[in-house]
């Protein structure tokens, strides 16, 4: 029986309730995002150990007893960074593959094979005995994160009431920033253990959410829009429908389903259909959005947060609690952000988002510009106030560009091109993703100080895209999304040219 509270939608649409049915399925499916915030903390925080450093990047290690090597230099290793960043290479391949496996066989099957995938990578990373064997398993993790990055988004936002769904979508988010939070808890904890093999510990743990995710998402419902695109079976998705909903009164959410199917039914979701002409908006977007998320510059705290703070001279222990810290800052504004999104709109955050982003960071850049030379770290006065700038971009970023980052390309585009167009957007993020991690330390080294205006340059620009050219889609019905491109100023003179000339053809 489903269990939960009635929301009507504004327009009709979705009659229905928060059914306990949808809540776990939503919860479990989010999973997907543990795992993968998991895996950025455990990234970070192991290669800042010295143990870690010492048995699998020796150069590094030596680097770091060398009192000739700059601050910003010592942990400049392009092996260190394949570490990292081989992940998203195999994350971009893997997204597309999965793009097929989510239209072909449904959103549930990409779930386990990522959850599968990502046991297999987690395996070989906690038995590792050279670095070889652990760049093979980043690769592994690297397939089910892309399968979990592809499928993950669709689920929620197709489970999701019209007007809940940005809370929903941003659960994926608030995933990554939990995951990412037990890994740096872990990592802080592990770093004590006497005999150097605490990074094992760490590696390993990621089975334990991997397993919940594959093993859970053998039990999770396919969603409706799939069960329509994929079989036409207009009954069993009525039925799930109705127990998703909580109620009978679901015609209306099915009709425009269907519609939504019916009226391209001939068309094979394909690069070559979102390249036409009438998607051009939400092409734009599915290669925009992921592109200027990863130049917030997120990844320098993402990624190597433990390594940043060793740069400006904090010690082992404090650098892993300092990077703890901005996790749990990073999952409480993802949680404000979830009942803020569907009340504010996607632009207005994105907006705060931008600005707070901005100026802490002009305000950390300034301060190693002055304050941080090539040997000898910041006063701990001046360390304390970079924390709290960085602090404050975490939190503007994780209720902006963070989850909207996969909020809005989620809920853009039409369902004959929603499974490629969400495989572009993964694509995107994870080629960008894989350049930022690649580059950044070499970026460290010879920028300096210079790598936080260079982001927040980035910042300045992304900020006045979303505003000029990004309409609001709070509370649109996914299947309505098209309505919001013929009405924005500047999108209509493109998609509305196209629909008119193609009502003329029609009539002619």
């Amino acid at each position: 029986m489903a269990v939960g509270f009635a929301i009507a939608s504004e327009n009709g649409q979705s009659n229905g309730k928060i059914t306990l049915y949808v809540v776990l399925s939503c919860m479990m499916a989010a999973m997907g995002g543990v795992i993968f915030g998991y895996d950025i903390g455990t990234a970070g925080g192991v290669t800042s150990m010295e143990p870690f450093l010492k048995k699998f990047f020796h150069k590094v290690y030596l680097k770091k007893e060398d009192a000739k090597v700059s601050n910003y230099c010592v942990f400049d290793s392009q092996l260190l960074t394949s570490f990292t960043s081989s992940l998203y290479i195999s994350g971009l391949v893997t997204t597309f593959f999965a793009s097929h496996v989510t239209k072909a066989f449904g959103r549930k099957p990409s779930i386990v094979a990522g959850g599968a995938a990502f046991l297999a990578g987690t395996a070989l990373g906690g038995a590792a005995f050279n670095v070889y064997m652990l760049i093979v398993g980043r690769l592994l993790l690297g397939v089910g994160v892309g399968f979990a990055n592809q499928a993950v988004p669709l689920y929620l936002s197709e489970m999701a009431l019209p007007r809940l769904r940005g809370a929903i979508s941003n659960s994926f988010q608030l995933s990554i920033c939990i995951g990412t939070v037990c890994a740096n808890l872990i990592n802080y904890g592990t770093e004590k253990i006497e005999g150097g093999w605490g990074w094992r510990v760490s590696l390993a743990l990621a089975a334990v959410p991997a397993s919940f995710l594959t093993l859970g998402a053998l039990f999770l419902p396919e969603t409706p829009n799939s069960l329509i695109q994929r079989s036409h079976d207009h009954q069993k998705a009525k039925l799930l429908l109705q127990r998703i909903r909580g109620t009978e009164d679901v015609q209306a959410e099915l009709d425009d389903l269907i519609k939504a199917t019916s009226s391209k039914s001939n068309n094979k979701q394909s690069l070559k259909i979102i390249l036409k002409p009438r998607y051009r908006p939400q092409l734009v977007m599915a290669v925009a959005i992921p592109f200027f998320q990863q130049f917030t510059g997120i990844n320098v705290i993402g990624c190597y947060a433990p390594l940043l703070f060793r740069t400006i001279g904090l010690g082992e222990s404090a650098s892993l609690l300092s990077a703890l810290l901005t996790g749990v800052v990073a999952t409480g504004s993802t949680f404000i952000s979830m009942f803020i999104v569907d009340k504010l709109g996607r632009r207005t955050l994105f907006m705060i988002g931008g600005i707070q982003m901005f100026a802490s960071q002009c305000i950390v850049g300034g301060i190693m510009a002055f304050q941080l030379r090539d040997h000898g770290g910041l006063s701990q006065g001046y360390a304390c106030v970079v924390l709290v700038m960085i602090l404050i971009y975490v939190a503007g970023f994780s209720w902006s560009w963070g989850p909207l980052g996969w909020l809005v390309p989620s809920e853009i585009f039409p369902l004959e091109i929603r499974s490629v167009g969400q495989s572009i957007t993964v694509a995107v993020s994870f080629i960008f993703t894989f350049i930022v991690a690649q580059t950044f330390l070499s970026m460290l080294c010879h920028f300096r100080y210079g790598i936080f205006f260079f982001f927040g340059g980035w910042v300045v620009v992304m900020t006045i895209f979303v505003y000029y050219l990004l309409p609001e889609t709070k509370r649109v019905p996914l299947e309505q999304m098209e309505k919001v491109w013929q009405e924005h100023w500047f999108w209509k003179r493109i998609v509305g040219e196209i629909s008119d000339r193609e009502s003329t053809n029609m009539r002619n």
